[in-house]
């Protein structure tokens, strides 16, 4: 098989469980907080601050980035896919005449926001050599896809877009107006996942460090909140139309 075949088959099987990722990040924290320089944590209060801190704005930000790029996204373009590719009409104007894959670097900086605050330095570099080799293939697939799809258009907004860096050199103002409902609907889960994400490794490095769990009351109301948001939401997308759109996915 050529290799750039052998790219786009491995992309393609990669993109059905990416939504698997943050269940492995998970279970990969235990070792890598274990293995973490606690007892300088410890003795010095204020480093957890501070990668909590960073963390909490790294992870700001993917979210902010994935929410121009989804409140920004017109109906039946790729995204809303979930085991194969698909898109009728071609995004390139707004954030994705700035980077190509703007939900996977939003994703990039979601997951280093809750990596940082394991206080792992190699874990951060492991995670992220990891990212862009997973995703890599995914975005080969993927754009063969919608080189296929698009021919030329594809091939000329290709040209002048950045894939994963963004560059504003070439940016065009998108005529899709911005939606909040289209974010409500769709990037709760999201949300949600990265809130406990904090709290697990929070948790973890707690129990590690006492050598037996310690659950603190702030621990169940950060994740009883994000459970609520997300039951909330999810019942006002499935059970009413107060967040239904028709010129959205």
């Amino acid at each position: 098989m050529a290799l750039k075949h052998s790219f786009e088959k491995k992309g393609n099987q990669l993109f059905k469980f990416r939504g698997q990722i943050p269940v492995v990040l998970f279970l990969c924290a235990i070792p890598a907080i274990y293995l973490s320089k606690l007892e300088c944590i410890e003795t010095y209060s204020w480093i957890e601050d501070v990668l909590l801190v960073i963390g909490i704005l790294l992870s700001f930000l993917g979210q902010i980035i994935r929410s121009i790029a989804i409140g920004k996204s017109s109906k039946q373009t790729s995204g809303r896919n979930i085991l194969e590719q698909e898109a009728k009409t071609l995004n390139t104007t707004g954030i994705y005449s700035i980077v190509r894959h703007p939900l996977y670097l939003g994703n990039f900086f979601l997951w280093m926001g809750i990596v940082l605050y394991a206080g792992n330095f190699w874990f951060v570099i492991i995670v992220g050599l990891l990212f862009w080799l997973y995703y890599e293939r995914i975005m080969f697939a993927e754009e063969a896809f919608l080189e296929r799809e698009f021919e030329d258009e594809y091939l000329n907004w290709a040209d002048k877009t950045s894939a994963f860096i963004p560059s504003w050199k070439n940016h065009s103002k998108t005529e899709v107006k911005f939606s909040v409902k289209t974010i409500l609907r769709r990037e709760y889960p999201g949300v949600s996942a990265t809130i406990i994400g904090f709290v697990y490794v929070d948790f973890v490095r707690n129990w590690i460090v006492a050598g037996e769990p310690i659950w603190l009351w702030l621990h169940g109301g950060i994740i009883l909140f994000a459970l609520l948001l997300s039951l909330v939401l999810r019942t006002l997308k499935h059970h009413t139309s107060v967040l239904k759109e028709e010129d959205r996915s």
